[in-house]
């Protein structure tokens, strides 16, 4: 009996704790501020200012190109790499990567890694051992006060603190020795490359150099340096532990089908032979303000990239193709695709359909809108699961493999593209902060037109019409359904119960 009361005691104390330290909130922190540095004189990039001095632009259309060239501009740094990212998998592709930019700050590459903590689960004693390299810094934006390597137990660690990390980081950003900079779409995760055994994303990037790689690296200084940008290894709760990070780090050898090593030589045949099919373009970066206090208590919303969207949208002469993982139409997004018709301008937009979508709450909220965006003239297409192209974005064997959509983009009459972080609804628009390239180019895009014609093509996505009777069907080049192409009729009831549920503004 005794012991039982023992037990129950503890218990009782254990639970008072963790009340406690749920209403302790996480102080943001003030650092000295770091920039980065001026942009490397190496004779690499001294080469490709010689044949290229403006800024230029590179599609990053696949998934295992991309990480190609992610691995191989980390191979060419000399004297910084900035990392900004929404979610960091240590997976092979995750590994991949960390491998590369320890052997990086092993040669004295200056690394800083700025890392959204939203899916940083379990990961405090790995990310501790990087940060213990001279050479690296690694920062957790607005992160968990209390840590847990349980989802549900996080949560409610950190329940009294809910508004503040409902604000999360997703813009995406490598920038290396300041002369060039990937942009997108892409997290750093096996799906995002198209190495996953199962399911993989269609995602798009865009490469640059020139001038404009100043202006992506400064929006990463104003992440860097605010307040809320957390170094790991001050954390409360978290302490060190020997991290063994050498299974991350023995990938290159298994995985020589996904990313061959080359010599500097070799390198620099290929970054000449990108530069040489590069386009040029005028580039204008956007990206919210990172918050100057607490999140939860900002007096205006994120909402300078969803301003350029909007303005984007009402700016098209034409055509307008909006290419968005999760599309949840806000009341200002419905208005300009109704504006942009009603001037005549063609609205085509490519989303995920009930399968290939990977948060179904995204895809009930979504499916409300579908009747008033056909109505207003638009065009809407829902990725396949089972696309016929799908190899394009994802390793063979494809056979069991399927497809979402991750890619952020928009094509704007015949001049201009936007490519970026932000899929059109509420949480990009108004919740989190994002970042995206606009860039003023034929050339370029001529190119993201071609690229995403399969994804618009019925052997790919369902379009949406309205038959004879006024209802919205599913058409394919093989199949027309006059119900969502759900994976069961499980799926069905689960997806009607979302859609009734008021937690649209949060998605």
């Amino acid at each position: 009996m005794h012991n039982v009361y023992r037990h129950f005691r503890r218990s009782i104390l254990v639970g008072c704790a963790l009340l406690g330290s749920a209403c302790s909130s996480l102080q943001p922190v003030d650092l000295q501020p770091e920039y980065t540095p001026a942009p490397a004189e190496a004779a690499v990039w001294e080469t490709l200012v010689g044949e290229r001095p403006g800024d230029w632009y590179a599609l990053l259309n696949d998934g295992p190109s991309a990480l190609d060239w992610r691995l191989r501009a980390i191979d060419s740094a000399t004297g910084s790499i900035d990392l900004q990212t929404f979610l960091w998998t240590v997976d092979t592709a995750g590994s991949l990567v960390l491998d590369h930019l320890v052997a990086a700050a092993e040669r004295g590459v200056a690394i800083k890694l700025l890392v959204d903590d939203s899916f940083l689960l379990g990961k405090d004693d790995i990310l501790l051992e990087l940060a213990r390299h001279p050479n690296i810094e690694y920062r957790i934006y607005n992160p968990y006060k209390r840590r847990s390597n349980n989802v549900v137990a996080r949560q409610a660690l950190n329940l009294a603190e809910f508004h503040r990390l409902d604000h999360r980081m997703h813009n995406k950003a490598m920038i290396v020795d300041n002369r060039v900079a990937i942009v997108g779409g892409r997290n750093v995760a096996d799906e995002y490359f198209g190495l996953h055994d199962v399911a993989n994303f269609r995602d798009m990037e865009v490469m640059v150099g020139g001038p404009i790689v100043l202006e992506v690296s400064a929006e990463f200084d104003s992440y860097w340096n605010d307040r809320w940008a957390v170094p790991i290894e001050s954390l409360s709760h978290v302490r060190h532990t020997a991290a063994d990070l050498d299974a991350a780090r023995r990938v290159r050898e298994a995985n020589v089908h996904v990313h061959a090593e080359q010599s500097d030589a070799e390198r620099l045949v290929d970054w000449r032979n990108l530069v040489a099919k590069a386009v040029d373009g005028k580039g204008t970066l956007f990206a919210d303000d990172p918050p100057e206090e607490n999140p939860a208590e900002q007096s205006e919303a994120p909402v300078q990239v969803a301003n350029a969207l909007m303005a984007m949208i009402d700016a098209a002469n034409e055509e307008v193709l909006i290419v968005s993982a999760y599309l949840i139409p806000t009341p200002a997004l419905e208005g300009a695709v109704e504006r942009a018709v009603r001037r005549g301008v063609r609205i085509r937009m490519l989303t995920n359909s009930i399968r290939s979508n990977n948060h179904l709450t995204a895809h009930s909220a979504y499916r409300n809108h579908i009747r008033t965006l056909l109505d207003n003239g638009a065009e809407l297409h829902e990725v396949r699961i089972d696309a016929s192209d799908r190899d394009i974005y994802m390793l063979s064997p494809i056979e069991e493999k399927k497809l979402a959509l991750h890619a952020k983009a928009l094509v704007i009459d015949s001049d201009t593209v936007f490519i970026g972080s932000a899929n059109l609804d509420p949480r990009s628009l108004r919740i989190n902060t994002e970042m995206g390239l606009l860039i003023e180019s034929e050339a370029l895009n001529a190119q993201v037109r071609e690229a995403v014609t399969p994804d618009f093509s019925k052997a790919n996505s369902w379009q949406l019409q309205l038959d004879a009777d006024d209802r919205v069907v599913w058409v394919s080049h093989d199949v027309t359904l006059t119900e969502q192409p759900a994976a069961s009729m499980l799926q069905r009831i689960e997806d009607w119960f979302f859609a009734h549920l008021p937690i649209e503004d949060e998605l």
